[in-house]
Parts: structure tokens; C-alpha cells; sequence
């Protein structure tokens, strides 16, 4: 009697965690769930055309000097940029003497150590320095950004997008989404991950004044220095494609001979 009245309660149980998970199942199946803001704002990158692009792109010299003018006076402030040399520049079209000038000017000296004395300092920067870094103690560092464009996808594109996509959050934006409100200090750009970044506006027409007379806009600033930070991330870009094609090219022409090699070698041969 005992069994029986065990069994007949662990039915009871089996059947009330049964309708519960049913009864869950059916809720998550047929309720509706509220997109977030960051799925609903956050947009992809705009597609950015480069010289660079492609199997047969290569870095178009005056657009990242360009791009280096638009570094140089806007980002160099904030952003590292501590895998490059000084004399690296000299690859995209910098002479010897313009890079020897520009390493001597650079804002932030390279540093120095005396390991008798254990005293610091810095100096002058010369041409085999790397661009040196940007501190900012207490507060974190800005990336750096030798590596940006590897280090997002579509790196070219994201930097561009993101410096050309500074905007307010429109009034059905704030209505549909009242949480994601843009906090004091920050500023609302939907390239972003979270909508949200620290960094203001970097960039303003006529800001930069480019050395071969090329209007100065956001949008070509935005261009050109994504175009200069591709280079930075990959210097060899153009020789790296260049030996590509070369070898795709071999390996075609000894596919050819060895098809031609193999109708003669085995010509007299039934297989």
C-alpha cells in the first residue's frame, strides 16, 4: 500500500514539473523580446575605398602622407603609435632630412636613463626612435594605434566610420530607448561597441591644412588617415602583395609545364 501511494505521489511531482517546464517553454516560444539599443543603434562600418584594397592594392603614398599631417596635428596628442619608426616614413615618400626634421620636432622627447646615477630624462628624438608614447597617468592610455586597423574588423573602414559618425541621438531614438541616454563626458557615436565613447570629435573642416593643397574636410581627414594607419599596420603591404601575385603566377606556369611534363612522360603508357 505504501509503494503504491509513493508511486502515486511521485507521479503527482513528475506531472506538476512537467506542465511547469511545459508552461516555460511556451512562454519563451511566444514571448516577444525587446531588441536592445546597442542591437538596434550600433551600425557596421561603412565600406571604405582605398588604394590598399585588394588582392593588387597597394599604400598610395600622397594619401598617407596626408593621413600622417592628420596623425601628426589631431592624433599624435592622444594616441601612441609606438610600433612605427621615425625613419619608417621614409616609405611612403619622406626624404631623409624631412624625417630627421620631423623626429626632431616631435612633441613627446624620447626618454632617457642614466643607469650610474639612476636619474631620468629624455631628448631629442632621432630617426631610428620609435614614435614615443602618450601617457596619461592616473587616467589610462588612448590605444595605441600601430595595430588599429588589425586589431578591429574592417579596420580601415571602422576608423573611418567611427571618426566621421559623431551625431546626437535623435528624438525617437531617446523615446524608444530612454536608457540609452548618453551619460555626461561621453559622446554618441553608433560605430561604436557600446554607443559611448570618452574621446570628443576629433576632427573639424579646415582643421588640418594639407602640404599639396587638398581640401581639408572630415570626411577626407577621416579617409586619409585611415589610409596612413593601414600602412603603419602593415608597412610591407604592397611588396607582401606584390610577391603574392608573383608566386600565384609561378605556381600557375609550373602547373602548366609539369601537365605537359606528365603527357609526355607517359604518352606511350596505358593507365
Amino acid at each position: 500500500m505504501l509503494r503504491f501511494f509513493a508511486a502515486i505521489i511521485g507521479l503527482v511531482f513528475i506531472a506538476a514539473a512537467g506542465f511547469g517546464l511545459a508552461g516555460s517553454v511556451y512562454s519563451l516560444a511566444t514571448e516577444e523580446t525587446k531588441e536592445s539599443a546597442v542591437e538596434v543603434l550600433h551600425k557596421h562600418p561603412e565600406h571604405l575605398e582605398l588604394a590598399s584594397n585588394g588582392l593588387f592594392g597597394k599604400v598610395d603614398e600622397r594619401e598617407a602622407q596626408r593621413g600622417f599631417q592628420v596623425y601628426q596635428q589631431v592624433c599624435a596628442n592622444c594616441h601612441s603609435l609606438t610600433h612605427v619608426a621615425f625613419r619608417d616614413l621614409k616609405k611612403i615618400g619622406y626624404t631623409d632630412a624631412e624625417v630627421k626634421k620631423i623626429a626632431a620636432d616631435w612633441s613627446n622627447k624620447a626618454p632617457t636613463f642614466d643607469p650610474k646615477t639612476g636619474e631620468r630624462g629624455d631628448r631629442p628624438n632621432t630617426p631610428a626612435d620609435k614614435f614615443p608614447t602618450v601617457y596619461y597617468p592616473g587616467q589610462g592610455n588612448p590605444p595605441d594605434l600601430s595595430l588599429i586597423t588589425k586589431a578591429r574588423h574592417d579596420g580601415a573602414a571602422y576608423v573611418y566610420s567611427l571618426l566621421t559618425g559623431y551625431r546626437e541621438m535623435t528624438e525617437k531614438e531617446m523615446k524608444e530607448h530612454p536608457d540609452a541616454k548618453t551619460p555626461d563626458g561621453l559622446y554618441f557615436n553608433p560605430y561604436f561597441a557600446n554607443l559611448n565613447l570618452a574621446m570628443p570629435p576629433p576632427l573639424m573642416d579646415g582643421a588640418v591644412t594639407y602640404a599639396d593643397g587638398t581640401k581639408s574636410t572630415v570626411k577626407q581627414n577621416a579617409k586619409d588617415v585611415a589610409a596612413f594607419l593601414v600602412w603603419a599596420a602593415e608597412p610591407e603591404l604592397g611588396q607582401r602583395h606584390g610577391m603574392g601575385v608573383m608566386v600565384i603566377v609561378f605556381l600557375l606556369v609550373a602547373t602548366v609545364f609539369a601537365y605537359f611534363a606528365y603527357l609526355n612522360i607517359w604518352r606511350n603508357v596505358k593507365h
